[in-house]
């Protein structure tokens, strides 16, 4: 099952996320399919870019959407 959720990048007590298509059985820092965007929570205030588009399209694949990838779907 494909899923969409935050890989975190960054240094220690820096991080910031990508936001990835991926397989639900793949670690979390495994390849994915695609990326779709960007979240950046230290920057004021918080930088979330995320391609709305292709996330409806793999959407309608059946990727399931994680808690925080929907609550930040929301607020962009």
């Amino acid at each position: 099952m494909l899923k969409i959720r935050l890989r975190r990048m960054g240094a220690r007590h820096a991080p910031f996320y990508r936001v990835v298509v991926s397989d639900s059985r793949r670690p979390p820092k495994g390849r994915a399919v695609e990326e779709l965007g960007y979240y950046d929570p230290r920057s004021d205030p918080p930088k979330i870019e995320i391609d709305g588009e292709r996330a409806e399209y793999w959407v309608e694949q059946g990727a399931q959407l994680s808690s925080s990838v929907r609550r930040l779907l929301d607020s962009a």
